[in-house]
């Protein structure tokens, strides 16, 4: 599925759209440069979860937990990460086979230790569309 966004608005609504869809054990993978909203289209994804609490990129400490929706989210920023033996380290694997819904930005990172079995999710811009332009894919 691709779907176009005009606006931060409007890739936050595709975010809310994906999180009333998720269901407990999903892993969501989002890729995407630096600056495409992978934040705004997680703070729309707690949204949809029924999150109410802000939602900010856990980039320094790789994982936060967010428990005040219907299911839990365990939103992982890879983007520092040395290497995947630090995933092992956090608990990872619990996380992913836990009852909430893991969503794993920049997961090109950790591409060996991904589960088969997963959604992918690709933010990319056209700046030939317009600033706010942005393409979203899901798999």
């Amino acid at each position: 599925m691709i779907v176009e966004s005009w606006s931060p608005k409007e890739t936050f609504e595709i975010g809310v759209r994906l999180g009333q869809q998720a269901q407990a054990g999903q892993v969501y993978t989002l890729t995407g440069d630096l600056g495409v909203g992978k934040t705004v289209f997680t703070q729309g994804f707690a949204r949809g979860l029924g999150i109410e609490e802000p939602v900010n990129s856990p980039t320094f400490t790789i994982l936060q937990v967010y428990e005040g929706g219907r299911l839990p989210l365990y939103h992982f920023d890879v983007y520092r990460i040395g290497d995947v033996e630090e995933m092992e380290e956090i608990g990872f694997e619990d996380y992913i086979m836990g009852d909430g819904v893991s969503l794993i930005e920049w997961a090109d990172l950790i591409e060996e230790i991904l589960p088969e079995k997963r959604r992918s999710i690709l933010i990319e811009k056209d700046l030939e569309k317009g600033f706010d332009y942005r393409k979203v894919t899901v798999l």
